[in-house]
């Protein structure tokens, strides 16, 4: 067994990089992730890890005091929160990806289930992180903004060309007739 001063020095250095990873964050959520088997957590490891996201477990104490070194709201590291069995899932790319790749993976399989978290700084419980999980992703929102753009003018566009049709058109008309009156 290896002597008490360096299992200390060893949570000292665990605390300290947990402290960095929280605060560095873009967002990160805690999760209940208790009844998962170990493919369903290796599942959702791969899905996060495919977006830049990550799942990592700790003792709660070690969480509450790397959110309090932080220096983040003491909402999100609550004695309610902080029960049963914790795993931490954190972003420092997009904030909101994580959310919903998690939202997703929730509604496939029941487990695990949302504590709460920050999303760019800001407090969410378990009910905000679940309507953020709802949101189109990124893309679908830029999709959505073009088309709401472009559309107006593929409107203009198709009634321009519809009128030069039909300018062509009677222009096409008028020449046989000139050319049948002509012969």
């Amino acid at each position: 067994m290896a002597p008490k001063a360096t299992i200390k020095a060893e949570k000292k250095q665990y605390l300290d990089e947990l402290t960095k990873t929280l605060k560095s964050a873009s967002s990160f959520m805690f999760v209940d992730y208790s009844g998962m088997d170990v493919a369903s957590q290796q599942n959702l490891k791969k899905s996060l890890a495919e977006k830049g996201a990550k799942m990592l477990v700790a003792k709660n104490t070690l969480i509450r005091l790397a959110g309090e070194n932080a220096g983040l709201p003491s909402d999100a590291f609550d004695s309610q929160t902080l029960s049963g069995q914790t795993a931490i899932i954190f972003s420092n790319e997009d904030p909101v990806e994580p959310v919903q790749i998690l939202g997703k993976f929730i509604s496939e399989n029941e487990k695990p289930a949302f504590k709460a978290g920050l999303v760019e700084g800001k407090f969410q419980d378990k009910v905000g992180l679940l309507a953020i999980s709802k949101l189109p992703s990124r893309e679908q929102l830029y999709a959505n903004a073009i088309g709401a753009i472009a559309g107006p003018m593929y409107g203009i566009i198709g009634t321009l060309q519809a009128n030069l049709q039909k300018l062509v058109f009677i222009l096409d008309q008028a020449s046989k007739k000139e050319a049948q009156a002509a012969n």
